[in-house]
């Protein structure tokens, strides 16, 4: 039996496909539109999940939307009642939009599964919904790894709910605790977000990034005034400094006064104070993380703990909960944040709806290395190359790896397009930028030349899974790129005086360790570990490259440029090759060298990003 998961029209937009409970494809619809965080129906990834299952709409038994509606609209007028007079101009523009669009959707969600799906089913009759919540507590705790386990959801906000504790337990999850908007820890965070200038809901990274060139100044300000917590993780915001739950903005002129100014305007110099600010709130998320999970263990007994929620994605915070050893093992879905609610939702239906056992392998998850999306083959790879008009070669798969390996070895950045892409916000070399990690200006060349981003974001590691004891302190399992660590004692360059006191981003130029492209200004690192049975080929490539430098990682960024999704086809790719500084461009068994495109293509790619 196959159940259709969406999520839809808050941002990142996705589907997947489960056959009698087991993962058949996922992906989000930005990576077929190109439109980042895409939060139209998922038509084109619909489209593809049925492609990839390999199916009909008829034999379709349920569709699953990962949220109820109606619980949003009785939140959203429940609020502006609470908060009245306040937010009457935010009031006066949501609600026709809600009226208009919203309060139907069940009936625009027919509407549009008539319009992908086709007129000639009942889609009314075969339509479910499952709560945000729910859905981001099935994502985590039914692919993962364990019999039972505790489940931490933390993300903006649900219909209601923005922190939830439940325990999954064989095939069934209950709900034990919940906190309630507009208490929010992934708000709080998205509120510094706008308040240091970054684009909430995709910005936050950004701010992650910054948090290690500051000092965390503000935390006993923020603990005083913004947030009270209780022993066990509860918490409380004083909404009196923050607009979000009525108004058009984030925070407010209270908060600004309690900063000393206005927020950061977007593009502007970035000054010690703004990454004080990130490392305030970094820490204060850390401390809150670290409470719940701790309550959590005394009130349940768990010995494991699953993770999801956009929070789930903040894999700082993830490391240092795993070295409090709160808990034995700690698993976090990959597509923590609202995309993974598709998958979610459709597990859910399955083992709860339809009392459906559950198959647990104890040696890995059911997520099949997050590689769910498309593939191409060479006859389609060789086909879209040609209407790009670019030159290329054919390689045997162990020439091919030789002569990445070998460019890698040399300095040269790489676009490395290969199977299944990722679903989920990270590149896991399917659809990666690599790089040696080495060269101590590799990574403000990938920044500046390659992703068009701001020079202080960090670059992870791919390190063969064998070899991740002997270069970083935890030596756990990371596939997916959500943990930080730290790289041990032995690798690190020893500083001197002058480079011990540098503030701020005065550190940056400074190599760190024997790999300074992926080590940070604090010697963490968000470390992939690289398994040969979840990517062969990546593996045999970081493997090979060892062999060559005696170095068993790799740099590993997404595939794409600053404001682009990550590429999903062999045209996206090109295109992102020839648009940047990438020197070598692999897909499948074919290898494009730059120096060997056309001079016109690579003015025309560039200027297709403003980038002449």
């Amino acid at each position: 039996m196959y159940i259709l998961g969406i999520s839809a029209f808050y941002h990142d937009s996705a589907a997947c496909v489960i056959r009698n409970g087991e993962i058949i494809a996922a992906a989000q619809e930005e990576r077929f539109t190109r439109k980042k965080h895409d939060s139209n129906f998922p038509n084109n990834s619909i489209k593809y999940c049925l492609k990839e299952a390999n199916i009909k709409s008829e034999d379709i038994l349920n569709v699953v939307f990962y949220e109820k509606p109606f619980l949003k609209f009785e939140r959203l007028l429940e609020t502006y009642l609470a908060f009245a007079p306040r937010g009457f101009k935010s009031f006066i523009k949501a609600i026709p939009v809600w009226l208009k669009d919203k309060l139907f959707q069940k009936s625009n969600l027919i509407k549009e599964l008539q319009l992908t799906l086709g007129k000639n089913i009942d889609w009314g009759e075969k339509l479910l919904f499952s709560e945000h919540h729910l859905s981001h507590a099935a994502s985590a705790f039914y692919p993962s790894p364990f019999e039972s386990a505790a489940i931490l959801t933390l993300d903006g906000v649900g219909e209601w709910t923005t922190s939830s504790l439940a325990i999954g337990n064989g095939k069934k999850i209950k709900i034990l605790k919940e906190v309630h908007f507009p208490h929010s820890i992934g708000l709080l965070y998205s509120a510094f977000t706008y308040y240091l200038g970054f684009k909430v809901n995709s910005g936050e990274y950004k701010v992650m990034g910054l948090a290690p060139y500051g000092e965390p100044r503000y935390v006993d300000i923020i603990f005083e005034k913004l947030i009270k917590i209780a022993e066990d993780g509860s918490f409380q915001l004083d909404m009196s400094y923050f607009d979000y739950a009525t108004g058009l903005t984030m925070t407010n002129k209270k908060f600004d006064k309690l900063f000393g100014s206005p927020p950061r305007i977007a593009e502007s110099k970035l000054t010690q104070r703004e990454m004080d600010i990130a490392a305030s709130i970094q820490k204060v998320t850390e401390e809150i993380i670290i409470k719940l999970a701790k309550g959590i263990a005394k009130e349940t007994g768990q010995q494991n703990l699953c993770l999801a929620g956009g929070v789930a994605l903040n894999c700082v915070a993830n490391g240092i909960l795993l070295d409090e050893k709160i808990f034995k093992q700690v698993w976090i879905q990959p597509a923590a944040g609202d995309a993974g609610g598709a998958l979610g939702a459709a597990l859910s239906i399955w083992h709860l709806h339809y009392n459906n056992e559950r198959k647990v392998s104890f040696n890995q998850d059911s997520m099949k290395g997050s590689y769910l999306g498309p593939n191409f083959d060479d006859f389609e790879i060789e086909n879209e190359l040609n209407l790009c008009g670019a030159f290329f070669k054919k390689y045997s798969e162990d020439e091919l790896i030789e002569e990445v390996a070998s460019a890698l070895a040399n300095g040269k950045a790489i676009g490395w397009m290969q199977g299944r892409m990722e679903f989920g916000p990270r590149a896991l070399g399917a659809r990666s930028i690599i790089a040696d990690p080495r060269s101590p200006i590799m990574q403000k060349q990938l920044n500046l030349k390659v992703k068009y981003r701001e020079s202080f974001r960090p670059f992870a590691p791919s390190i063969l899974y064998e070899n991740v004891g002997e270069w970083f302190e935890n030596n756990s399992i990371s596939p997916y790129m959500l943990l930080v660590t730290h790289i041990k004692e032995e690798k690190r360059n020893k500083m001197t005086e002058e480079q011990n006191s540098l503030f701020g981003i005065d550190k940056l130029n400074v190599p760190r360790s024997s790999v300074p492209a992926i080590t940070h200004v604090d010697y963490s690192a968000r470390v992939q570990t690289v398994h040969s049975e979840t990517n062969p080929l990546y593996h045999a490539l970081i493997r090979k490259f060892n062999e060559k430098t005696g170095c068993p990682l790799i740099v590993n960024t997404s595939f794409n440029v600053r404001g682009e999704p990550i590429v999903c086809t062999p045209t996206d790719a090109y295109k992102c090759f020839m648009g940047n500084e990438l020197d070598i461009l692999a897909i499948g068994k074919f290898l494009l060298k730059k120096n060997e495109q056309g001079q016109s293509l690579k003015v025309a790619y560039k200027n297709s990003y403003g980038l002449d």
